[in-house]
């Protein structure tokens, strides 16, 4: 049996469970007075958080055991995190990592339920078991989160929710200036503050680097961020140590943020340092970071061997600084329990969360795709069209007063561009919470001119420029989608967003499906891209790959090829963020941007008039649905494109027709979901498809047709133009890699000839 003092070779949950019991017997009661600000009230609430956590901790390992248990990256050690909670709001919004269980626990019991204790072991063990009735993720990751508290759920990613934190924060902001705070705002008080705890290893992380940047880079513009980050500091990443020194260095060398810290096993010292900083944030409503050194017991998670990596030293003098035994003795010292009052009440509370545990065992598991992905992007179509067609009341003097007296739909035929501009502006004039902001979107009205005018028109506030960085791009989007707004960030070009992917793969197309809809973040990302850009070439300029985009499950991926489409694509994509919290990427073809002639030079054909509100409803483009242009009989041929590929198919079906072949080129238009139906109905109408596909031949669009095809039976003939698996190179090599008109005249033939 381990004895008080004794090196350990691991922290198992025997240890710590004998550990606690022997040094509990040997302290003896006293009469000193609690520190200031710290009433008995609290150290009692406190300790039945840290109690609590630290069971279902032993109770997951329990679970684990006989296979009944999927999670066990527990909290043992942190547990001095629940002074933290115990220094905010109920309603400051919560964003948790992995192991501030004893915070989830604190907060759970400030939403004033009869019985905590059973209730925080009920969510969090729900989620151990994957059971489908846990609170927040139903079963589908283990997470604290519970919208009736304020806790957001995170994914277990390293450091990937802090830039959602930031854009949260600076989202209740922004939304003191922008149509108040009443009934219908954001789901948090205008003095709310927002936390956000992470891990010391993830310091490092380039996630974690630019959230902090951000942060600081915000402040220091002068502009406000109530942004708590709290650093739970174990000294030690799975099994690589943090140089002696380096997270305070670090921390404290981040400018903008003003710096706390405190030690875990003094839990009077954490309450008020964790006081002093929240205290901080909401009153001057600028960032701060509070450093909470702590430590970990029971190893990373699971079957973790500490000892191939660890020193028993380093164990047995981790093991005296656990922050349960120090609470304990604050109890204790202060004559607010005996030892055996203390013991009785851990008994207590282990008793309760283990039958909470045999409880949840038999609870029933998803059963099914269907009922697995139903929280991962609801879609409702008629909504959606309501929305748009309700738009049609707009007023007509605001939108002169908004358009400088002269509306869109009376300025003649307009290019991409400008219908993408004329559509944003009309989209801020209805929606108060909409923002457009990114690299260069403001003063400088887009690298394209294709937000020109909008700062102007609509505000600092509504229209903004960013630092350049796109992960805090996204992050401030995500955390402004579940503030409340709608935000339209703009990524300048495609190939930068691979920087960033994660924010849009692992935090945005997760949260509905990790929250049960609970929590959603409506986005709409503009971002310019593909190929055949003249005089500005390269790779980074012209990148043709949106495979990254395509296999993120729920993501809305549309390409507006032409004028008369970019508008009511894009006005879709606003209505399904706002209706069905959709996250949609709005991918604009530079190449097509100020294109104007369709045939020949000066026939303007691929230009076309802005519609009126009035006509809006009639011209709605539902999600997922293809656009089809019949050429001469259109009996001959189905052409399946998208982008470029429209224009350059186009122009193809035109000569066929002088050869007296018909085509039918059907414009893709929602790369996902993609419009498969359409595909069907206008494949099997002529029984020879060609695909036309601008992407690369691996990993391209053209795959996910084809594969639609043969999944449906289609027994035609097919065929596929893609570019080359290669990078776009600089000048006229572009050339040899992309797909020319000349291929697909060629693959219209050869398929003809079959």
């Amino acid at each position: 049996m381990a004895q008080v003092g004794n090196a350990f070779d691991v922290t198992t949950p025997q240890d710590l469970d004998e550990r606690f019991r022997a040094a509990v017997g040997e302290l003896s009661p006293g009469s000193a007075d609690l520190p200031d600000g710290m009433p008995a009230e609290l150290v009692r609430a406190v300790f039945d958080a840290q109690l609590t956590s630290r069971h279902l901790d032993l109770a997951a390992r329990w679970l684990r055991s006989f296979g009944e248990g999927f999670y066990t990256i527990g909290s043992a050690g942190h547990e001095s995190n629940a002074v933290v909670a115990a220094a905010l709001r109920h309603t400051d919004p919560a964003f948790l990592h992995y192991r501030s269980g004893a915070f989830y626990a604190a907060r759970v019991a400030q939403g004033g339920g009869a019985d905590s204790v059973s209730d925080t072991a009920r969510d969090v063990l729900r989620g151990v078991v994957a059971s489908a009735s846990e609170p927040i993720a139903g079963g589908r990751h283990k997470v604290f989160g519970n919208a009736a508290h304020h806790v957001v759920p995170t994914t277990s990613t390293i450091a990937s929710h802090l830039p959602r934190a930031v854009g949260a924060a600076f989202a209740i902001e922004r939304l003191r200036k922008v149509n108040g705070n009443g009934a219908a705002g954001p789901p948090w008080p205008a003095d709310a503050l927002v936390v956000c705890s992470f891990g010391d290893a993830s310091v490092n992380h380039a996630t974690a680097a630019a959230a902090l940047n951000t942060a600081g880079w915000i402040d220091h513009t002068g502009l406000r961020l109530p942004l708590l980050l709290v650093c739970e500091d174990n000294g030690i990443g799975i099994s690589v140590k943090s140089p002696p020194g380096w997270v305070e260095a670090t921390l404290r060398a981040r400018p903008g943020l003003k710096y706390f810290g405190a030690e875990g096993d003094d839990p009077a010292a954490a309450y008020a340092a964790a006081v002093e900083a929240a205290g901080h944030v909401r009153r001057t409503r600028r960032p701060a970071v509070l450093h909470l050194r702590t430590v970990r017991f029971m190893g990373h998670a699971g079957a973790d061997a500490e000892v191939a990596y660890r020193p028993a030293a380093d164990l047995d003098r981790d093991l005296g600084r656990d922050p349960v035994i120090a609470t304990a003795r604050l109890l204790v010292d202060a004559g607010l329990a005996t030892p055996e009052e203390v013991l009785a009440r851990y008994d207590e509370v282990g008793w309760q969360v283990r039958k909470v545990a045999e409880e949840v065992l038999g609870e029933r598991k998803l059963a099914g795709p269907a009922e697995i992905v139903a929280t991962l992007a609801p879609r409702r179509p008629v909504r959606v069209a309501r929305t748009v067609s309700d738009l049609s009341g707009l007023s007509t003097a605001d939108r002169a007063a908004a358009f400088g007296g002269r509306l869109p739909e009376e300025a003649g035929p307009l290019t991409l561009a400008q219908t993408i501009n004329a559509t944003l502006a009309d989209g801020l004039l209805a929606n108060p919470r909409m923002a457009v902001f990114g690299e260069d979107v403001a003063l400088k009205g887009g690298v394209y001119g294709v937000t020109k005018g909008l700062r102007e028109r609509f505000g600092a506030t509504r229209v903004f420029d960013t630092l350049l960085d796109e992960t805090s791009i996204l992050g401030l989007g995500l955390g402004a989608g579940l503030a409340g707004m709608l935000p339209v960030p703009e990524i300048q070009y495609l190939a930068y967003l691979h920087n960033a992917e994660d924010q849009l793969r692992g935090e945005a197309a997760t949260m509905q499906f990790f929250s049960g809809g609970a929590y959603r973040n409506p986005m709409v990302v503009r971002i310019a891209g593909l190929a055949y850009q003249e005089g500005f070439g390269g790779h980074f300029h012209n990148d043709n790959s949106v495979a990254v985009l395509r296999d993120i499950p729920g993501l809305v991926v549309a390409v507006p090829a032409r004028a008369d489409d970019a508008a009511p694509l894009l006005r879709t994509c606003l209505a399904s963020a706002a209706v069905d919290g959709s996250v949609c990427v709005y991918l604009e073809p530079i190449a097509l941007y100020h294109t104007r002639d369709l045939y020949e030079d000066g026939d303007n054909e691929w230009l076309a008039p802005y519609l009126g509100p009035a006509s809006w409803a009639d011209a709605h483009v539902p999600v997922g649905r293809a656009r089809v242009y019949q050429v001469g009989s259109a009996e001959d041929l189905t052409i399946i494109t998208f982008g470029n590929g429209v224009r350059m198919s186009l122009r193809v079906a035109a000569r066929l027709v002088e050869e007296g072949i018909g085509a039918r080129v059907v414009d893709l238009r929602w790369l996902a979901p993609l419009p498969v139906a359409d595909v069907i109905r206008e494949s099997s109408a002529t029984g020879r498809v060609l695909v036309v596909d601008e992407t690369r031949r691996s990993g391209g669009v053209g795959e996910g047709v084809l594969a639609a095809l043969v999944d449906a039976g289609y027994v035609g003939s097919v065929s596929r133009i893609a570019s080359v698996d290669s990078f776009v190179p600089l000048g006229p090599a572009a050339r040899e890699v992309l797909v020319a008109e000349d291929a697909i005249t060629q693959g219209a033939r050869a398929l003809l000839a079959r």
